[in-house]
């Protein structure tokens, strides 16, 4: 319309060209304008590197986020800094309960906020490399999901078709399948590296005999939170991939996200086994026999964002949505478990949360906290697990 209006009132081909040229120079400004507009590239922190923003800058309220962060550290668990005390008085009644794997002496309270990729608040060392208990579950559950992706099994294949060494053998095993191990519903029923399943958790009352003779329940039937099995798990997709799972949770996974080389997953002293004729360490799920993830308040925290960006890394799509997807649904007979991901509900309200929130758990209140709507990632270290949802709560509320 401009065009044709100069056109008509310029006489002279000089005149046409000095319009064509001014057109374009308004054309060029209004294409600058839209790229304005648009969404900045999602922040994704390189390794040794982590930008932090003023709270406010992101739409935090940094008077309500000191007063989390005060409420947090005022309420520290109650556990000495040496670990294998709350370890045995949690545990040490336990039938043949020994601490098999590394035990090392924990921090101080330590937490980190990150919203939109950047840390907008951190307290105590968030460097330091701290035994984190059954946060690790979710890192094994993640493994899972890069075998899935690769195509090794389904979720409701049966476990006894891959692991053929008779650990899945008899008529109740041998119908357990992978989705049964990953949310606690197997009721498997054996030994595994001298740990009887019976004798993890067993109850308040009665005798071991009684605890060896009862009843099995259909696997998928019933929730039970197990170590022995949990460990199970890790065995059996070792037996699958055939290589170290700490080798490819740091090739796949933590080496891609820039995490740094502290962060080390143990097993125990008798969990080595043979695959294609070497020595592999089959590591634990947790810290219920020592063992387990020791790892960084910071390196949480790269984690968990990956886990906010639906498995995607700065164009790279390291473990797939789908799979976080799966894992991360309430489960039929525990709707506040996924595949080792807890989910909100019940008794741990948080508010603030959207319906995406999922975390990852740990005795000694250990939390990483990914809400994927709101592009928020919180890790929790020692806090009261009492306090957990009003802390998490209280974070959230802080974040606009």
């Amino acid at each position: 319309m401009i065009w044709n209006y100069l056109r008509h009132k310029c006489h002279s081909e000089r005149y046409i060209f000095l319009a064509a040229v001014f057109l374009l120079f308004i054309s060029s400004l209004d294409g600058q304008s839209k790229k304005q507009k648009e969404a900045p590239p999602a922040y994704y922190p390189p390794y040794g590197e982590w930008e932090s923003r003023p709270p406010e800058t992101l739409g935090a309220d940094t008077v309500l986020l000191n007063n989390a962060i005060r409420f947090a550290i005022q309420n520290e668990i109650d556990y000495p800094k040496d670990l294998r005390i709350p370890i045995l008085e949690a545990y040490g009644r336990e039938p043949g309960f020994r601490i098999m794997g590394p035990v090392i002496d924990r921090g101080g309270p330590s937490g980190v906020v990150v919203v939109k990729g950047y840390i907008i608040a951190s307290w105590g060392d968030i460097e330091k490399p701290d035994l984190t208990f059954s946060a690790t579950k979710s890192y094994l559950s993640t493994i899972a999901g890069l075998a899935w992706d690769d195509g090794l099994f389904n979720v409701t294949d049966r476990v006894s078709q891959y692991v053929t060494d008779g650990t899945f053998s008899g008529a109740h095993n041998s119908r357990i399948t992978w989705e049964h191990l990953l949310n606690q519903t197997s009721d498997w029923s054996g030994t595994l590296f001298d740990m009887a399943d019976w004798a993890d958790r067993p109850p308040r009352t009665g005798t071991p005999e009684e605890w060896q003779r009862r009843e099995l329940r259909e696997p998928g039937s019933t929730y039970e939170y197990n170590d022995v099995r949990v460990n199970l798990l890790a065995y059996s997709l070792l037996q699958v991939m055939r290589k170290p799972l700490p080798v490819i949770l740091k090739e796949r996974i933590m080496d891609k996200i820039g995490a740094s080389t502290t962060w080390r997953w143990n097993g125990y002293d008798n969990s080595w086994v043979t695959v294609d004729g070497q020595k592999i360490q089959s590591v634990s799920g947790g810290a219920h026999f020592g063992g387990g993830l020791v790892i960084s308040t910071l390196d949480h925290a790269r984690f968990g964002l990956l886990m906010a960006r639906n498995g995607n890394w700065n164009g790279k799509q390291l473990i797939s949505g789908e799979w976080i997807k799966m894992a991360t649904k309430p489960s039929p007979v525990n709707i506040n478990y996924g595949y080792m991901w807890w989910l909100p509900g019940g008794q741990t309200t948080i508010e603030g949360a959207s319906e995406s929130l999922f975390y990852a758990s740990g005795m000694g209140g250990n939390y990483v906290v990914v809400d994927r709507v709101r592009d928020i990632v919180i890790v929790l270290r020692w806090v009261n697990p009492s306090k957990f949802p009003e802390v998490t709560g209280m974070i959230m509320n802080a974040i606009k």
